[in-house]
């Protein structure tokens, strides 16, 4: 059965070049990150135009296409229109990147498959949190113990978990990578530092560590609880491992190939991982976090000042994908501490620029902005603000920079009480349990999260309030207008054979996803107005135009099929973008005779792309037009 979305997609797979263009393509909780072999081939505006699609930004070395919150249905609608996977073939191109764009995209490709049951997991955990401190239950109980193991062994056995995905990520043997972890996590191993201590390593240093064993005399060096929880080491390993695995592969004879590159893999892999690499990155991290301590350390205002950057930048790093940069100090801080102080702060950003919105939605005039707002501001409430950000508050700058300001304020209050976090997962009202300490059953952390959340909240709204107009802002996306309209008349640009929408030979337009309407094979090549209204877009290209309507009607009109190629070749435009025209009005002239001898079919669709908002699109029954015959009746 046809998927809702499957018009949706197969615009998506040709605007970013078409399936041959294709790396790899993953999802987030709003977007769907493509890599592209050649990013120049996408066309980003159209993506941005196409009505399902939020916006389009470019990152980390990612082609990623905001979708909103039904990501994932989207996702699997395209991945198998297009036989997508999310793993990178080793004979594929990799596009070069920076040293922070490369982390950011190995950070990200290997948490981004965990999200939802990381999300989950941590919900549980938060949803027990709070019924321990509200009486409900009790963390010695049966039900309560049944249920925390699914939150809090999902956790334990992250190693394991990231062992997969990262050697998915790397290209390597999932199996192996799994292995590596559950080395990490192998009770033995974890319980060492309860045995005697046989010595100390970097002893009268900041590094100084005690270990209780040794692998062929030199001494194993492990953190006081071990690696279970830990993200950086295993990452780090599978790394190596993939290395390692190609290697072998190469020198191996392929009759025995299937287990001894195993073997060999992990007996180098496991050992080097608890001598150098798990030794190594746990003092890098560590540097890491004590120069964010250091700023927290920062005597009477050091936890104000963290919390005023973290707030104000937070959704700026959103933007670009760079907040995961940061997740896996979080992590290693609940690993070795118990909790984490460093992220805290930036709860208070999701729900100022819920208030932004909310507050917008009480002052726009704009119904078809408002339509917009109210799900964002929900969606935001619950921790995904991404429909907020791209669809509404960034193209209008202003909002933007008032939800930066009073995030800014909230986390300023919630660094300055040091506020912690002691669980991952929930996001929004739901993380709120997050701040919750089981041990002491202390509630302190949460109020003032709460305390500097409502501030925020509380800013956000009134300083949009004061500050927002309607008649200041940037316009939305194409200045949708939904307006009532009756029986608007749409006539003919074009002086030719009438074509119903299904012959064209491109299914963005032959399946009706980009709206209702007619095609013509034009007999000349002069293009006018088929009604009054403004040029919304006109292609640098100039074969393709938007057309809004003094009634609210958009008119998509794309002379030729797959003429964007031509880059302008052929096209002479008479207008421009925000020129107020007339029916009738010449607005473009095109060489037909150049346009199909390069190999481009001629035809021309004429689509009604707000077709939702009118009761009824009728096409004319007549076979042949002249320019301002009747073609289209909007009811």
């Amino acid at each position: 059965m046809a998927s809702k979305y499957d018009g949706l997609a197969r615009i998506i797979i040709q605007n970013v070049g078409g399936k041959s263009n294709v790396i790899s393509l993953t999802h987030c909780i709003t977007r769907l990150r493509f890599k592209l072999k050649d990013e120049s081939k996408a066309n980003t505006e159209i993506l941005k135009a196409t009505d399902g699609i939020v916006t389009v930004m470019k990152s980390a070395g990612q082609y990623q296409v905001v979708i909103g919150n039904h990501v994932p249905d989207v996702y699997d609608v395209v991945s198998q229109i297009g036989g997508f996977t999310n793993e990178m073939s080793a004979d594929e191109p990799k596009q070069k990147m920076g040293i922070g764009a490369s982390l950011i995209d190995i950070i990200s490709g290997v948490f981004q498959p965990i999200l939802g049951v990381l999300a989950a997991t941590g919900i549980i955990k938060g949803v027990l949190a709070l019924l321990v401190f509200m009486g409900v239950t009790k963390a010695t109980g049966g039900t309560y113990g049944v249920l925390y193991s699914i939150a809090d062994g999902f956790f334990y056995y992250l190693p394991i978990i990231l062992g997969y995905t990262a050697a998915q990520k790397f290209g390597g043997n999932k199996f192996i990578g799994m292995a590596i972890g559950g080395s990490l996590c192998y009770p033995a191993m974890v319980g060492l530092s309860a045995k005697a201590i046989i010595g100390t390593a970097f002893a009268g240093t900041m590094f100084a560590t005690n270990y209780y064993s040794t692998f062929l005399g030199i001494p194993v060096l492990l953190p006081s609880s071990g690696y279970p929880s830990s993200v950086v080491p295993i990452i780090i390993a599978v790394y190596v491992a993939v290395k390692l695995e190609k290697f072998w592969k190469k020198i191996i004879p392929d009759v025995v190939k299937t287990f001894l590159v195993p073997v060999f893999t992990l007996s180098i892999v496991v050992p080097l991982t608890y001598l150098a690499i798990g030794p190594v990155s746990t003092i890098l991290c560590a540097l890491i976090g004590k120069g964010f301590g250091a700023v927290y350390g920062i005597p009477v205002v050091g936890g104000l000042v963290a919390g005023l950057i973290l707030g104000a930048v937070w959704q700026i790093l959103v933007i670009f994908g760079l907040h995961w940069g940061l997740i896996p100090l979080m992590i290693i801080n609940f690993a070795t501490l118990k909790y984490d102080f460093i992220l805290t702060p930036y709860f208070a950003a999701s729900f100022a620029q819920s208030m932004v919105v909310l507050a917008i939605v009480f002052k726009t005039k704009d119904k078809a902005l408002r339509q917009i707002a109210i799900p964002a501001f929900i969606s935001g409430m619950f921790g995904v603000t991404e429909p907020a950000i791209y669809g509404i508050t960034l193209p209008k700058k202003k909002p933007f920079v008032i939800s930066c300001v009073a995030a800014s304020i909230g986390g300023g209050i919630i660094g300055l009480m040091g506020a912690r976090s002691y669980a991952l997962g929930g996001l929004g009202l739901f993380g709120l349990p997050n701040f919750i300490d089981i041990s002491t059953n202390n509630a302190y952390s949460m109020i003032w999260v709460i305390v500097g959340t409502v501030v925020a909240m509380v800013v956000a709204f009134v300083l949009t309030m004061i500050l927002y107009k309607d008649d200041v802002l940037a316009e939305i996306s194409m200045k949708k207008v939904a307006k009532t309209v009756k029986n608007e008349i749409i006539v003919s640009p074009l002086k030719g054979e009438i074509k119903e929408l299904s012959e064209v030979d491109d299914e963005a337009f032959s399946t009706g996803a980009l709206g209702q309407g007619i095609a013509i094979l034009p007999m000349e090549g002069k293009l006018f107005a088929p009604c009054d209204g403004e040029i919304m877009t006109f292609f640098k290209t100039g074969h393709a135009l938007g057309l809004l309507s003094e009634d609210g009607v958009e008119i998509l009109i794309h002379v030729g099929i797959d003429t964007v190629k031509l880059n302008g070749e052929g096209y002479t435009p008479k207008v421009s973008k925000g020129d107020k025209v007339k029916k009738g009005q010449l607005l473009l002239e095109f060489d037909i005779e150049k346009i199909t001898k390069a190999g481009y079919a001629i035809i021309t669709p004429i689509i009604i792309s707000n077709t939702d908002d009118f009761s009824d699109i009728i096409p004319t029954d007549a076979k042949q037009v002249v320019v301002g015959d009747t073609i289209i009746t909007v009811l």
